[in-house]
């Protein structure tokens, strides 16, 4: 698909639970699927996109972890996904240390940037999953990224939430990374008979136009299911409504990475 190297996506969201690691997951799975080659970077210490792979995080001698403190190469630690068709970087609880570890290390905002850079070329998608808070880990994701993709739930808080996501990334644009820009914003878990959900969806179309993602993750039981058998929906349930959103959103993405005809 591409001759530039690969499109880097941070999955982010400072707010838990709203989908950013089953969209990370079953993202890299649809876009494999569709003919693409992916790479997953589980940057959260709680390792559920690596789980969610079907690797145990438990056994990995080397993690994000050893790369980013440069004690191993990305080349050496990256894993297959089970049967998913992506590779993965895995990730465990040794990632909470290196927050701590890197605070003194020069150029440590770049080290996840720098460790992929030797790798873009091997894949069309990077998709990273960024850990529920704005810290070290996020930074390191968003320097590395060409674009963020915000996965939200359309309830009471999440237009404060986004505005403040969206700022960060100013941030990151300004004083980091100059390439960065919001690639979408995700509803997900939606469930279109809460009124709440719609008028909140509205709103969001109408405050970021069509950086709102045209395909809507709904509650999905299948979803929700999967993680607990190490596959992505994909693999778990193919025909289940929240598989074939993933596949749709899979095909806006790589419809919008599409060069525009002059």
């Amino acid at each position: 698909m591409n001759t530039v190297g690969a499109r880097i996506l941070a999955i982010t969201n400072q707010k838990g639970g709203v989908g950013k690691t089953t969209t990370a997951v079953n993202l890299a799975a649809s876009l494999a699927s569709l003919g693409q080659r992916v790479l997953l970077v589980d940057m959260d210490p709680q390792g559920n996109a690596t789980m969610g792979s079907g690797v145990d995080k438990r056994d990995c001698q080397q993690t994000v972890y050893h790369v980013l403190l440069r004690q191993a190469d990305a080349r050496s630690v990256r894993k297959p996904a089970g049967q998913s068709g992506y590779d993965l970087l895995p990730a465990n609880r040794e990632m909470a240390g290196a927050e701590v570890e890197l605070v003194d290390e020069p150029e440590r905002e770049y080290r996840l940037k720098e460790a992929l850079a030797g790798l873009s070329d091997e894949y069309d998608f990077v998709l990273i999953d960024c850990p529920p808070a704005l810290n070290l880990l996020t930074v390191n994701a968003l320097a590395a990224a060409n674009a963020a993709i915000i996965p939200m739930q359309c309830e009471y808080y999440a237009l404060e939430g986004v505005s403040d996501l969206v700022n960060t990334v100013r941030k990151v644009k300004s004083r980091i990374n100059p390439g960065i820009e919001i690639e979408g914003l995700l509803r997900s878990m939606f469930d279109p008979r809460n009124t709440l959900a719609q008028q909140v969806s509205e709103q969001l179309k109408r405050h970021f136009g069509d950086k709102v993602y045209d395909t809507v993750i709904p509650r999905n039981v299948r979803l929700a299911e999967a993680p607990s058998y190490g596959l992505p929906a994909l693999a778990y349930d193919r025909h289940s409504k929240g598989t074939m959103a993933y596949m749709q959103l899979a095909a806006e993405i790589m419809a919008r990475g599409k060069p525009k005809e002059s």
